[in-house]
């Protein structure tokens, strides 16, 4: 069934383990019904749920999509959208509401979860930009030729093991900053380094390395000097720091200044090849990925989202 043109499809994505989602959306409901905003909801209870009611408002003529949380409820909302055609995609507007354990990408717009009412007048003035997408192109398991799109970083490594651990701590303790904290202890635990082999320009890394961010955005502090509108790729190779050094990496993360730590490698390219990363877990948007089989390329598709950024 086709709906009016200026009539919002709000799809809201409640905090796992949080147990406060209905007055948060209570909140955001307040906030567009005094500002008089045309909209219809619905409400997911899982990832699977995010990917089958995107493509449910893409099906039924929604122009305006607004996301209702973090950043891979936004992973799956741009993956539902590079799958119909260039001329659907190119029709519709995407926008969020930063609801997540991690809203980074909502962050690096200045969108912030303790402002809905900024929030939803920024969107309200519908400023539009094309912003480009990563995407990791790889073979599964199963032997079968995949790819995932994403707005933020894919990380390898180090990394994804600990965005894993956050997103669980953080549904546990409800602190950002506590949850990392402890997910940070719980990595001394863990491998802290893997052996890899990179292709990046002209250069090949073979060696040990702890992490590597590949970011078209921010990549959690990790790609701070990375934007999602210039066709490139952001890369930090972290090669194994010894233990003050890796308590220093951290401050520096912490305090955005990674870039400045002596065992980070920047890049700036337009493709990685990941020929070899032997054991090392992979993360996309701060979600735990299957690690793929054998080599993997990750690249940038420039200006192919419709996004609702700030005035």
């Amino acid at each position: 069934m086709a709906v009016d043109s200026k009539r919002g499809g709000i799809l809201y994505c409640p905090k796992r383990g949080m147990g406060r989602g209905q007055r948060q959306w209570q909140r955001i409901q307040r906030v567009l019904d005094a500002r008089r905003v045309a909209y219809d909801h619905v409400q997911s209870e899982n990832a699977e749920g995010v990917e089958r009611l995107v493509r449910m408002l893409i099906n039924n003529g929604y122009k305006t999509i607004i996301i209702v949380g973090g950043d891979s409820a936004l992973n799956d909302a741009v993956n539902c959208l590079m799958e119909v055609e260039k001329r659907v995609r190119d029709e519709i507007v995407l926008g969020v509401i930063p609801n997540g354990v991690i809203n980074d990408f909502a962050r690096f717009w200045d969108f912030r979860e303790s402002d809905i009412a900024q929030t939803v007048d920024w969107l309200i003035k519908r400023r539009v930009r094309k912003i480009d997408l990563g995407c990791i192109r790889y073979t599964n398991q199963r032997g079968e030729k995949c790819h995932r799109y994403f707005l933020n970083c894919v990380n390898i490594g180090l990394i994804a093991d600990i965005m894993n651990l956050r997103r669980q701590t953080r549904s546990l303790l409800g602190s950002r900053t506590l949850s990392f904290m402890v997910s940070t202890v719980l990595m001394l635990f863990h491998r802290l380094e893997y052996k890899m082999h990179l292709r990046i320009n002209t250069d090949e890394v073979r060696r040990k390395v702890m992490t590597v961010c590949i970011g078209s955005g921010p990549g959690y502090g990790q790609t701070p000097n990375a934007v999602p509108y210039n066709g490139m790729l952001d890369v930090s190779v972290v090669y194994h720091p010894e233990i003050t050094q890796l308590f220093a990496g951290i401050w520096l993360l912490l305090t955005g200044r990674f870039l400045n730590h002596r065992n980070v490698h920047p890049y700036r390219t337009r493709e990685v090849e990941v020929v070899e990363a032997r054991r090392a877990l992979v993360g996309i948007d701060g979600r735990l990925m299957h690690t793929p089989k054998g080599a993997y390329k990750i690249g940038v598709e420039q200006e192919v989202i419709n996004f609702l950024i700030p005035d």
